[in-house]
């Protein structure tokens, strides 16, 4: 019996849940494939950093799995349409009886992996598909009415009562398994279309699941008993940086929650508060993932609240231009989104504010800033991405209220009080002192800074604005 493991978002050999699984279910050949996919991640907005990093990751994991004497097998399907006849190809050509998958959420992947399981059930091919990137299946944490939940609040406890009922175990590494006298194929080390990134980027993420477990045991010994106080100061190192590994499946949302309750006693809805609010985080990215199945014209382009796509967005694409490059005149949002541009990831607070400025101050349609995240973010999820859109834009499920509009200059003077992140990724305001920083317009013209553009839009007017556009929504027949 032959057995094939297609990875996906899953590039770890420890808590593989398909891996372990095709391991277990025989004594025969066990291989590994990895589909290369480039114009499917084109349209996708998939990262070029992003891609790296799987490369980079793969690399790893193919030795992972030779000391396991599991080849990696490479194949190109340009996009999931070619998928099924790639894989059926394939496994004509192995004698595979049995393909193993952990679960994606997507509608594309959902669709794909459909297709695939089809095509290969019809030619006598066992599909088995596994939870994985999840603590709970979509479908299983349902509200009284048999319905998805809406607000996070809800799911939460919901989900505490799950995981008082017993934690999500954690797979076995496979054991070792027969050789099989297939050699692991070579791997791409740049996929045209997807140029490599700056060493300083790569530097920052390393890759391999050693790399990204000496991250997660660092954050729980030296960080995560104050994550809730350092957690929204961008100049402090107290975020987990872990969002690449989970985003890339390196590591597993088991693997996150079972490092904390070690720290915090067993404990997920109480004691150490860093912890607690740590593992909220971990459901967030959860609760998104939820929304994707029960509502899938989110993963589509559309308002989770519909009656939003009638908002008046405009159209500024010199604004958005001004945005992308951080060239907006507000510090905290341009160094944010240097930041972004410098090394593929932007620290959770500043992705709010430059959010809400985006489609509140600047009325700009939230997809427009969707977009441009993912084709920057090392750690791009199309779940996590589209809530955190979402909720900035007041489009979506448990979504900010619409006035609720973040003040960067505020934001800013809170959580970068001293200017320290500003001065870090705008060295042209180096010089400005601790009380300009925020707002070096104010100086006027006299102690103009010639290096640093005047703010693109009047904050206390762009507010107006957006509230207005937001209640016109209310007014307009229904």
């Amino acid at each position: 019996m032959t057995r094939l493991v297609w990875l996906r978002s899953d590039l770890r050999v420890r808590d593989n849940t398909a891996l372990a699984a095709a391991a277990a279910s025989g004594n025969g050949r066990l291989l590994a494939v990895w589909l290369i996919a480039p114009a499917q991640w084109r349209e996708h907005d998939d990262a070029a950093c992003k891609v790296d990093f799987w490369l980079r990751n793969l690399a790893e994991l193919s030795q992972n799995l030779a000391a396991l004497n599991i080849p990696l097998l490479l194949r190109t399907a340009e996009r999931w349409a070619d998928a099924p006849a790639v894989l059926l190809q394939l496994c004509r050509e192995h004698g595979v009886d049995a393909v193993h998958v952990n679960a994606e959420y997507g509608v594309h992947e959902q669709r794909r992996d459909q297709v695939v399981a089809a095509t290969l059930e019809s030619a006598g091919i066992a599909w088995h598909s596994h939870l994985d990137q999840l603590l709970f299946a979509p479908g299983s944490v349902l509200t009284k009415s048999g319905g998805y939940f809406q607000v996070f609040s809800q799911f939460r406890k919901a989900c505490y009562a799950r995981l008082a009922q017993g934690l999500p175990p954690q797979q076995p590494l496979p054991r070792i398994q027969a050789a099989s006298g297939i050699a692991s194929d070579p791997l791409p080390a740049t996929i045209d279309g997807f140029p490599t990134p700056s060493a300083s980027l790569r530097q920052l993420w390393p890759a391999g699941e050693a790399a990204a477990h000496r991250q997660l045991a660092s954050f729980a010994d030296q960080h995560l008993q104050w994550y809730h106080n350092e957690r929204d100061f961008p100049a402090q190192p107290g975020t987990s940086g872990l969002s690449p590994y989970l985003a890339a499946g390196v590591l597993s949302p088991r693997q996150c929650l079972h490092a904390a309750l070690q720290v915090n006693g067993g404990e997920f809805a109480d004691g150490n508060p860093g912890v607690v609010t740590w593992i909220s985080e971990l459901l967030w990215r959860e609760f998104y993932k939820h929304i994707l199945v029960g509502y899938p014209r989110v993963s589509m382009g559309r308002a989770f609240r519909p009656e939003t796509e009638a908002l008046a967005w405009r159209d500024a694409p010199a604004d958005l231009e001004a945005w992308q490059q951080g060239r907006t005149g507000i510090p905290i949002v341009d160094a944010a989104m240097r930041q972004l541009l410098a090394t593929g990831w932007m620290h959770n607070r500043l992705r709010m504010i430059v959010a809400m400025f985006l489609t509140k101050n600047l009325l700009i349609d939230w997809r427009h800033g969707e977009r441009w995240f993912m084709r920057q973010l090392i750690d791009g999820d199309l779940a996590a991405n589209n809530g955190g859109w979402q909720w900035s834009a007041s489009t979506g499920t448990d979504a900010a209220p619409y006035f609720r509009i973040f003040n960067p200059l505020t934001q800013a003077e809170r959580f970068d009080p001293d200017g320290a992140f500003i001065r870090q990724w705008l060295p042209e305001l180096a010089a400005v002192d601790r009380r300009d920083i925020h707002n070096p317009a104010a100086l006027g013209g006299l102690f103009g800074l010639p290096d640093y553009p005047r703010p693109i839009v009047d904050l206390a007017r762009s507010r107006e604005r957006a509230l207005a556009a937001f209640k016109a929504l209310d007014q307009a027949p229904a």
